[in-house]
């Protein structure tokens, strides 16, 4: 029987006390709930020397801090601008009434690191355009200097950077001593330089934030041992860091869960080239997110690798890499643009029935977060696709309606669903995101939190909730959300202002990890009340 974790909280009452049964374990910052909010540490809110970090890094990229580009964004927009509180680090994000136009979406964080990684071990140069600018790549490129993996920034476009493939595995450039990585919370950069830095030479530590050091890493750790690698996480946590005594491997056969995330199984496969041998990587047990392991192997074939798929992916497949696919280099490639950013302003249009297009991704695109459109097609909204766009609208006429979705191929576009399920007639359930869980922050419990704080009453499961909207779906004013340094919390939640009322997020800069400039970019479509 599935163990069941239940939240009730009474829309009128937001400060009750929220109460947990828990089975299993969840990290211990996270467990407890005081006053209705929960007791995960804002580490991004309270760590001045990150934010001034991050800001100091925004301000080189041209972009300037929060509260700078918006003030920019207010002369070269119609729009909406939000005012920043630099005090209490807090951005009012001011009643909306509508969303309508066009938005260009930057590049996609998953394929952004995926490609350099795939430059630097091609042989040959590789242009790599449309480079998404966020923390997350930042961490990747400034692992790649201190590999000394040649990079060549673009004078004259940001987004572009030139890379020199080392023709195979990346060592360390300084054998005789262990070379320190800080990837921060970049899961995308942690995973897949664990294991493509084991098939080379040196000794290597990958570390991170505080929230890194809980996020699992032991189901890649695991097979990359079964590989013949010396690498260990710490034991206890099955965590970072990670420390890497590597010697090169010949090969070999790799039998791992896919149930955590898919992100264990696309590290093994982009390394696996660059082994002196084949290897055959099998699932043992069920496979999630498959779509982001479709994206991997797609953007490896661009590098000239082909993967051969034995079994069903929705099954237990494997993965089959001959010792004769090397990678070489395309010469250029162009970062699709972020589905998962794209889900923001597509629910924002489902949400105020204004009409909005996203483009840089669309039908003919690789990433699987596209399917959110699909569900607020099921919501009631209308939705026109394009090879590389996609447009949402609703007629006035027509409600939102809840929907029941399993949601284990799109978690992170998933989180968009909660809020836009504030504006809908009857409950909305959310099932297969237990990876939630595991994300930047403890994204199920957060998103419990903060719809409670704004009226919802939500019952919390193992790998699902069911959202239960406001009465008349009200949604209460000037309610603080909190982002826990997670950047799509807070870039979600902007989009209760969509209910007519202040919204005040928390940390409005953490959404440096994937999008500095989210904010300037909703002001731009948005009408005020």
């Amino acid at each position: 029987m599935r163990t069941v974790f239940r939240q009730l909280a009474i829309a009128a009452v937001i400060s009750a006390p929220c109460l947990y049964t828990s089975a299993f374990t969840i990290p211990q910052k996270t467990q407890l709930m005081q006053n209705g909010r929960s007791s995960v540490v804002l580490e991004a809110s309270k760590n001045k020397e990150k934010i001034a970090s991050r800001t100091k890094w925004a301000e080189a990229r041209g972009h300037g801090d929060v509260a700078a580009a918006l003030e920019d964004g207010a002369a070269a927009t119609t729009g909406m601008t939000f005012a920043m509180d630099e005090e209490k680090n807090q951005l009012t994000v001011t009643p909306i009434k509508s969303l309508d136009g066009t938005v260009t979406l930057p590049g996609s964080k998953s394929l952004s690191n995926r490609c350099l990684l795939l430059a630097a071990l091609s042989d040959g140069n590789t242009r790599v355009e449309n480079l998404l600018e966020s923390d997350d790549i930042r961490y990747m490129l400034e692992a790649l200097d201190t590999l000394q993996v040649p990079v060549e920034r673009d004078a004259d476009d940001k987004t572009a950077v030139t890379v020199t493939g080392q023709a195979g595995p990346i060592d360390s450039p300084t054998p005789e001593e262990s070379l320190e990585l800080f990837l921060g919370n970049a899961g995308t950069a942690m995973r897949p330089l664990a294991a493509a830095l084991c098939m080379g030479k040196g000794k290597f530590v990958l570390d991170g934030v505080p929230r890194m050091r809980e996020r699992p890493i032991a189901d890649l750790i695991d097979g990359l041992k079964q590989l013949g690698a010396d690498v260990s996480c710490v034991e206890e946590t099955g965590c970072p860091p990670v420390t890497i005594n590597a010697n090169g491997l010949k090969g070999g056969s790799a039998s791992i869960s896919g149930k955590m995330s898919s992100q264990f199984l696309s590290s093994l496969l982009m390394a696996s080239p660059i082994v002196d041998g084949d290897v055959t990587i099998s699932i043992k047990d069920e496979l999630i997110s498959a779509p982001y392991v479709s994206l991997t192997i797609g953007l490896m074939k661009k590098f000239g690798v082909n993967v051969k798929i034995e079994g069903d992916m929705e099954g237990t497949p494997s993965f089959i890499i001959g010792s004769d696919e090397k990678y070489t280099s395309p010469g250029s490639i162009l970062v699709e643009g972020d589905a998962s950013s794209a889900s923001y302003f597509l629910a924002g249009a489902a949400i105020t029935g204004g009409t909005v297009t996203v483009r840089g991704c669309g039908s003919e695109s690789v990433q699987g977060d596209v399917a959110f459109a699909n569900v607020m097609e099921q919501m009631g909204a209308t939705v026109t696709w394009a090879p590389e766009s996609i447009t949402v609208t609703r007629d006035p006429n027509t409600k939102l309606k809840g929907v029941d979705v399993d949601c284990g191929k799109i978690p992170d576009a998933a989180m968009t669903l909660a809020v836009a399920a504030l504006f809908a007639e009857g409950p909305t359930t959310i099932r297969n995101v237990y990876s939630w869980r595991l994300k930047e922050t403890e994204r199920m419990k957060a998103i419990v939190a903060e719809c409670t704080k704004l009226g919802a009453t939500v019952e919390e499961f193992e790998d699902y909730c069911i959202i239960h909207p406001p009465k008349d779906n009200k949604v209460n004013d000037n309610v603080v959300i909190e982002t826990y340094d997670d950047h799509r919390m807070a870039m979600t939640f902007s989009l209760a202002a969509c209910g007519g009322v202040n919204v005040i997020i928390h940390d409005p800069g953490c959404t440096a990890k994937t999008f500095p400039t989210y904010f300037e970019m909703l002001g731009s479509i948005a009408s005020a009340n």
